[in-house]
């Protein structure tokens, strides 16, 4: 369970997700887009760094570096109306943050269980989102290739953590994986496929709750 420190920064958190997906959504606020998306991310720095004490040094410090990638990622990807360069910059900063995230997955992989069947699930989606984006990647083929695998190794690993740590460590690291991949997908298929309806706000909110939920299980894991 939640404890009160926890329970309120939910809150707080909640609130700037809020804040984020309206000013995403109204044009005449969208100069606080430039605030409220990354202060997401900053948020969970701040309470991650301050409540993790009970984490150990090196899962501590692996899991602030992929906030402080996923913050940069954020970052570069509100400019890319300036330059396309800065959608491959934020690409790599977030091929860096799920890394981390694998390393920090791995520390509590299960050797004992395989779980062949969660991991063919996991590969026959990422297969088929690739074979439906291919054709429309023309550059950017072999780059969103490499994001999908890496991707792929992230939930895969936090699926390996099953009885290793604790029930509602597993299951909230295994929600917020699942949903980074939804929000990547959605993200991809807005991008290089077809225009979705309200992508950004089903961007932002899958990706603000896999983060949160990646974070908070990771805190429960000791």
């Amino acid at each position: 369970m939640l404890t009160k420190t926890e329970r309120s920064f939910t809150g707080i958190f909640l609130i700037i997700l809020a804040a984020e997906l309206i000013c995403g959504s109204v044009q005449s606020l969208s100069q606080f887009h430039y605030l409220t998306k990354p202060l997401l991310v900053i948020s969970l720095l701040i309470f991650f760094w301050t409540e993790s004490g009970s984490v150990s040094t090196s899962i501590r410090n692996l899991t602030l570096m992929g906030l402080v990638f996923s913050l940069l990622g954020d970052v570069l990807l509100m400019f890319v109306d300036l330059s396309p360069n800065y959608f491959m910059f934020g690409l790599v900063a977030f091929l860096l943050a799920h890394l981390m995230y694998i390393m920090v997955f791995l520390k509590h992989r299960n050797t004992a269980r395989k779980l062949f069947w969660a991991i063919g699930i996991l590969d026959m989606y990422a297969i088929a989102l690739f074979l439906f984006l291919k054709d429309h990647l023309g550059d950017m083929l072999i780059p969103v290739l490499i994001y999908i695998l890496v991707i792929l190794i992230m939930v895969s690993s936090a699926v390996l953590r099953k009885d290793r740590v604790s029930k509602f460590s597993y299951n909230l690291v295994i929600i917020g994986a699942i949903l980074f991949m939804l929000s990547d997908s959605i993200l991809a298929v807005d991008k290089f496929h077809h225009t979705l309806p309200f992508a950004s706000a089903m961007i932002m909110s899958t990706y603000a709750c896999a983060q949160y939920f990646i974070v908070m299980g990771i805190k429960k894991s000791q």
